[in-house]
């Protein structure tokens, strides 16, 4: 049994896999003032079935805030008994070796979401990750990471609205049957979420233009399902993304 452990800038989501499926799965607020003795008595309270914490074999990491993963290591180490494997250390390997500039850190949840497409949808993507930040991964015909752009993602942005401009109140993620808007909410509402559409369906058309291809785009992260509705934005939406690459990277390190 594997427990696979996404840190995020925002969240970080603990997963337990059996034969590949995923059995349980639970999300909390990133916290690098969380202990590993606090991680194990929440976690303590959400095993459903009675051994599970016995059961699991392995434990793998993809973080993107350096503060967490000690703690989360210790969890490991104390509890369960093992060493994490951890996405982008020297010793995890990856199924296809990434291609990009000479020196350059890619985020570790980048890295999981490319090895789990490829599995999943072939090669020849882009992934369409809603995170802290909107990410745009391109995944080649081998399955390697050969980049992407990064842009601010969809809290970042409603927050920066609300914390820039006096005037504008917080408002949530909402799709207006209207582009014009007639009052400041729906203005508001209109330019995230079209913006956003605009934006997406931009890059990933500049994308493929670049690369002379047509290419399948693949969206993942919390607000995947909820663009999903627009119709044309993705080819596939799988919310588990991560979780699924943290299992094919353990596979490809364990063979």
């Amino acid at each position: 049994m594997l427990l696979a452990i996404d840190a995020g800038n925002t969240n970080t989501v603990f997963a337990v896999l059996e034969e590949r499926e995923i059995i349980c799965k639970w999300r909390c607020a990133t916290d690098s003032d969380r202990t590993g003795d606090e991680y194990f008595v929440w976690l303590s309270a959400l095993f459903g079935r009675p051994g599970i914490r016995a059961e699991i074999r392995h434990v793998v990491v993809a973080c993107v805030v350096p503060r967490v993963l000690f703690n989360l290591k210790q969890l490991c180490e104390r509890y369960f008994n093992c060493s994490p494997l951890v996405v982008g250390a020297p010793q995890c390997r990856l199924p296809v070796p990434a291609r990009v500039d000479e020196g350059t850190n890619v985020g570790a949840d980048r890295l999981v979401n490319t090895a789990a497409a490829f599995d999943l949808y072939g090669g020849n993507l882009i992934v369409v990750d809603f995170g802290t930040a909107t990410t745009f991964d391109v995944v080649d015909r081998d399955g390697s990471y050969v980049g992407g752009a990064i842009a601010p993602g969809i809290d970042l942005s409603l927050k920066a609205l609300h914390d820039a401009a006096a005037a504008l109140p917080h408002v949530d993620i909402a799709r207006p049957e209207r582009v014009i808007g007639t009052n400041t909410q729906d203005c508001m509402h209109s330019g995230i979420y079209w913006g956003y559409v605009g934006l997406i369906q931009g890059i990933c058309e500049r994308i493929q233009a670049e690369r002379i291809q047509a290419m399948k785009v693949i969206g993942t992260g919390g607000l995947a399902s909820f663009f999903a509705k627009q119709d044309g934005l993705f080819d596939h939406v799988n919310t588990d993304l991560t979780i699924h690459g943290l299992e094919v990277v353990l596979r490809a390190n364990r063979s």
